[in-house]
């Protein structure tokens, strides 16, 4: 039975109900498996350096595709830099079927005019990467009462903006599942514990493949590094065996090549001769 595609309405709707699963994905393959898996929310995002694996725009439409189930997020790296550019780079993700945007380095004011334009946004609290140098680098937000209370209003300013949810980056459970409490927005915690609205995870990191060093909140479920590690073995492997075949001459098998009939041969031959 086909599952029925969540729209804002529904995402919205889903608050104090049920947890939403949301999972970054790469490419169009990791998008049918969560498309198979059930995975509520897929972000599908292009020209972030952090993966060497990075979706190109036309990849993140392939992932459209292969998802159609699934409430879907995107944005590039490279933030807007005018109120019109946010307005501009929305649509050029809404016109292909992408649910809202990421708005995690924009400005309140520009946040506010994409609401008025009825673009869904998602914001981003706590630890945000785009902002670490302002917060001393990356390191876990809302551990004294001051940077809770900051927490806390952030995100009011964020749903006051507008937006229709926001990634919770390593925030004290309890502090998150205060500010989930007091808001009417999906509150996806990365690293902030159950109570909030979603879980948010990197396929990367789900699967274990992972360059460098693996987040604190991440959560490892297979060991695709050691996967990728035995596939470029055999790749190499391969690769070799061609190059030998190609210096033994071992490429006249009739499994892989085509005849000519011995009189067809006689007669070119013949042919060739006079030439």
């Amino acid at each position: 039975m086909k599952r029925k595609k969540l729209t804002t309405y529904d995402y919205l709707a889903c608050k104090g109900k049920r947890q939403l699963s949301n999972l970054f994905v790469h490419n169009k393959e990791e998008a049918a498996a969560a498309e198979e898996a059930g995975i509520d929310f897929i972000v599908g995002a292009h020209d972030i350096p952090k993966f060497e694996i990075n979706a190109t725009f036309e990849e993140v439409k392939r992932i459209r595709e292969a998802a159609p189930s699934c409430y879907m997020q995107s944005a590039t790296n490279i933030p807007a830099a005018s109120e019109y550019e946010a307005i501009k780079f929305a649509h050029k993700y809404l016109e292909f079927g992408v649910d809202c945007i990421y708005v995690g380095n924009y400005s309140l004011k520009w946040i506010k005019a994409m609401r008025r334009e009825n673009i869904p946004t998602i914001g981003h609290v706590g630890l945000i990467p785009g902002k670490a140098t302002w917060i001393g680098g990356h390191r876990a937000i809302g551990r004294n009462a001051e940077e809770a209370i900051g927490v806390l209003r952030h995100t009011l300013e964020l749903q006051d903006a507008g937006v229709v949810g926001v990634e919770f980056e390593v925030v004290p459970p309890k502090v998150a599942a205060v500010v989930t409490k007091k808001t009417d927005i999906i509150i996806m915690s990365m690293g902030s514990g159950s109570d909030c609205d979603a879980q948010f995870l990197f396929s990367n990191d789900v699967l274990g493949w992972t360059e460098g060093h693996t987040p604190r909140h991440a959560r490892v479920y297979r060991n695709f590094k050691a996967e990728y590690e035995r596939l470029q073995r055999e790749r190499v492997a391969a690769f070799k065996e061609f190059h030998q075949d190609t210096l033994d001459k071992n490429f006249n098998d009739p499994k892989i090549t085509v005849s000519i009939d011995d009189r067809e041969y006689d007669k070119f031959l013949e042919m060739a001769e006079k030439i």
